[in-house]
Formats: C-alpha cells, structure tokens, sequence
C-alpha cells in the first residue's frame, strides 16, 4: 500500500459462516459439531471486531438474559463485560471480523460516559502492517492451532513452568488474599502453606501511590529490597507472590500530577483562556464550555494550565463561559500567571478520584511496573481497571497496551511462570493473560455476593478456552464450613479456581479456620489432580 495515510480502515471480513454451535466472541473461533473456522489479529493495532463505533468500545450484552448457557445470543446491547469482538452470532450462523484504523489525526469520539472525548493521534504506523490469520481445524485441535499461531507469529505465549499457560492445570489454582509486611510475611506464608495453596498474593496498601509504583514504606520499608526478600522466603517453600495493581490509574499524589503535571496525563478537550489570570483569580473566562461541562464521569474536575492544575465547580450558564468556583495550584501544583489565549485542558478522570493516561504515558508506567517485577521476582499480576486505558483514545487497543508492553519487558525467568488476570479481557489480550478473575466479594454474604455472574461466566470461558475461574471469596471471623464446603463444592464441580480474601485477624478469630484451611488444601489438591467427574 503506497498511500496508507489516504485509508481511514482496513477491514478483514467480515467472514460468513453456517457454524453455530459454540462462538467464542473474544478468542474468535466458531466451533460445530466436527469443524472449527477461527480468526487471529497477528498485532495489536488489529482490533478482533468491527468498527460499529468511533471509539472502538465494542459493543457488550449483558449475561443475565442469555438463554443458552453454551453460546452467546445477545437480545441487547447490554452491560455486562463479555463485548462482541472476533466473533459473533448472526441470523444463519455466524462471523468473522477484524480491522485497522489509521490514527494519524486526532478525533474526537463518544466515551466514559461523555459525549465529546479527544481521542489523540497516535502513530503506530496506520494500516500497514494489518495481518490476520483465518485457520480451519477439526474442534479439538482448536485451541492447539491457535498456540501454533503464536509461536510462528511471535505473539505473546506465556508459559507456566514451561508449559503454555492456556493448557497448564495450574492456570487456574486457586490462591490466598491477605495483606502482609516484611514482618508478617512469614505468617502469611505458613497460612497459604496451610491451606495447601501455592500462589500468595499481597493486596492492601501496596504502593504508596498509583503511576510511579512507588511501595508504600508502612509494609515495605526497605522498599524493592524488602519485597523482593519476601518474594525469596515464599519462593524457597514453594510459594510464588503477586500484587494488584489498578493498571493506568495515577493517583493525585503521584510525581506524575504533582508538583507539576504530566502533560501526557489524558484530556478530555481543550480550549483557550479568553483574558489574563492572576494568581488570585477563582473565575477563569474560557472560549469553549464543550469539553469542559461534560459532568457525568466529572468526578475531580480538574483542568491543566501551563504547569497548574486547577478544579473548578461548574461552568457558567451562558456566554461569556466561565469555570466557576476555582481552587487554584490543586494538588500540590504551582499558583501562576496566565495569558490569554493560553490552552486549557479537561483532565479525563475515574469514579476512584483518579487521573489516567495517553497512549506515551501508559507505555512509561507499564515499563515501570516490569521493572518492579523483574527486580523482586513478583510471579502474579491483575490488571485490575484495565478499561481506564481506553483514555488514550485507542479503545480496546489501549486495553491491550498496557499489559503488552509490561509483558514484552519482563525478562524470561520471569516468562517462564507467569500468571497475569483480569476482570476483562480483548482479543488481542487473550494471548497475554492467563485467566479472567475479579474481586470485591463484600456486597452480600458469603454464597450471596456475585453468586449468578460467578456462574453465569463459566460458559463464557469455556467457549473461548480459558481456565474457569470464580472470582474472590471473603473469608471473615464468622464464615462457616458449610461456607467453604459450597465454595469448594462449585469449584470442583464447575473445574474454577478462586481467591480466598481472608486478613489475619479474622483468620485468628475464627474458630473453624483450621479446619477450614485443611480443607481448602484437600479439594484443591483433588481438583488440580483431575481427581472429579
């Protein structure tokens, strides 16, 4: 292609099919009764789907109305997280589909519940390079064909003791939540040790604030050197460690915000001051009020001047538009002056009092949680929060951009054993993780909290090859064994893992726990052995 700056989209299909018994949306394989028809995206900028919008957010269904627990029949353009990607369901079958944008000029798109969003240029080399793979197997060699696909296409094939994670039965063991210190890293190894697991993982106050990943000093205080001695205790007795992390969530007190802003942090839009600031000035006069009195998904209405951040209230109702009620020099950020016709920009934010990030910043920030990996030894990553990374403009692309660039920067020790999950995942991110997990278990009781999207997700992994996960359960002093009994029951039965959130304290209060932890290690020494029918 000799023009490709001329080409707004690449398209592959979409391809028509009369398969129907089994479409797996995000991996992109139909299966029938004896044959499979699959479609791959060979890099990242090829998105599994169709552009049905600006944004390429595919569209979702929501799980709760399927009427066929082994396929996907959406009835509405619902909820829920399962999108319509690489394959999808049609009147007569099914199809096929891919594409490429170019993204040389900035657009301005529909997302994050606002209406006008920049969505920046981005050169990634456009459409060139858009390559697909269409393959046909018998059913069974499916998911074998599609590891083959990896391994000659260079795309990412993590492994876990060297076998490919897709197809290792530790892929979905199940592991112990709790938060540790240097000095209580030794209980809570005994206790993950206990209950016959072997995956501990450190949730709580990891990081002292989200962009850098600097480690919060209250549990690590000998920083690097100190998590990654707690990584080498739980390594030499068979324990592998991982963190949570809220992927491109920057926080108000990171060197990313403060004393002085990235300008990579992501916009929403900008305008121009139409008069000079003082210092004292609460009132700021601006040309355009468009991206600026968008107030769904406002939740820090911050804009960026020069080096100042500064929240405003509201926008005035009427010309000449002014952002009212101003705090200046917000979040540690520098009190100036301002000329007019200086540019004002929208910070794009989350309903976790966050900033976020453009596609520059989200490649630094993944680079920097590697090298925290690679210097501990740390062997687990959720990638929780992922869809904050379609702030840089880029979709399911920017989705997939986070934990591709964190994973091409590992090193291959690390590559060897690896589990990395989400709450959601992409087409292209199916070759990166290991599994589908999520978490806050604390809505309802014990059997109660997510009960039906716990279920409801086991068919959608199974028709997309992925180990079967249950999310997390929380433990507390007054959980049962009758509790637990359920929890291991489903996971047997449904062949999931899980995580099992339980603090030290309520662990110590509950007068069941040794039994409770016995049996944990009992079933899921059982499960993993393939032990069920």
């Amino acid at each position: 292609m000799t023009t490709a700056e001329a080409v707004d989209l690449v398209i592959w299909g979409p391809y028509f099919t009369k398969i129907n018994k089994i479409i797996g949306e995000t991996a992109g394989v139909v299966r029938g009764e004896n044959f499979a028809l699959g479609i791959q995206s060979l890099n990242i900028k090829t998105l599994g789907g169709y552009p049905w919008n600006e944004s390429d957010r595919m569209p979702e269904f929501d799980i709760f109305r399927q009427g066929n627990d082994q396929n996907m029949h959406p009835e509405t353009d619902g909820s829920v997280l399962y999108r319509i990607e690489a394959a999808k369901p049609t009147g007569q079958g099914s199809s096929l589909q891919a594409y490429c944008r170019n993204r040389f000029k900035e657009r301005i798109v529909e997302d994050f519940d606002h209406d006008r969003l920049i969505a920046p240029a981005y050169d990634d080399g456009g459409v060139t390079g858009s390559k697909i793979a269409i393959f046909g197997c018998p059913v069974d060699l499916s998911l074998e064909t599609i590891g083959m696909i990896e391994l000659t296409e260079g795309l990412p094939h993590p492994l876990i003791d060297g076998k490919w994670a897709k197809t290792s039965a530790q892929a979905n063991a199940a592991y112990l939540i709790t938060a540790f210190t240097e000095e209580t890293v030794d209980h809570a190894i005994a206790l993950t040790k206990k209950a016959g697991l072997k995956y501990l993982y450190h949730y709580g106050k990891t990081f002292e604030n989200w962009g850098h990943f600097d480690l919060y000093k209250g549990e690590f205080p000998n920083g690097i050197e100190g998590l990654k001695k707690c990584v080498e205790k739980a390594e030499a007795q068979g324990i592998k460690m991982g963190t949570h992390c809220l992927s491109n969530f920057i926080s108000p007190n990171d060197p990313y915000v403060t004393p002085i802003p990235d300008l990579r942090l992501a916009k929403v839009g900008s305008s121009v001051i139409t008069g000079d600031l003082d210092a004292t000035a609460t009132e700021i006069p601006i040309e355009s009020p468009d991206f600026f009195n968008q107030m769904k998904n406002n939740h820090l209405k911050t804009v960026m001047i020069g080096d100042e951040l500064i929240r405003y209230s509201s926008v005035s109702k009427e010309t000449p538009w002014r952002l009212m009620d101003c705090q200046r020099g917000a979040f540690g950020t520098f009190v100036s002056q301002h000329k007019a016709g200086t540019i004002i920009s929208k910070l794009l934010d989350h309903g976790y009092k966050v900033f976020l990030t453009e596609a520059d910043l989200t490649i630094e920030m993944s680079r920097k949680l590697a090298e925290l990996y690679n210097e501990t030894g740390l062997r687990q990553i959720s990638f929780d929060g992922l869809e904050g990374n379609r702030s840089t403009g880029l979709g399911t692309y920017g989705e997939s951009l986070m934990p591709y660039t964190w994973f091409n920067e590992l090193s291959a020790d690390l590559k060897d054993h690896l589990i990395i999950d989400a709450s959601r995942t992409t087409h292209f991110f199916w070759h990166i993780y290991t599994r589908m997990n999520w978490g806050e278990p604390w809505y309802a009781g014990f059997r109660e909290s997510q009960t039906e999207y716990r279920f409801n997700n086991q068919a959608y992994f199974k028709r997309n090859f992925m180990p079967g996960m249950l999310g997390w359960f929380r433990m507390t002093s007054e959980t049962t064994i009758e509790d637990i009994e359920w929890m291991l029951a489903k996971s047997a039965g449904y062949e999931a893992g899980y995580a099992l959130v339980a603090d030290m304290e309520s662990i110590a209060q509950n007068g069941f726990s040794e039994k409770i932890l016995q049996q944990i290690g009992d079933w899921e020494q059982l499960r993993l052995s393939n032990s069920f029918n």
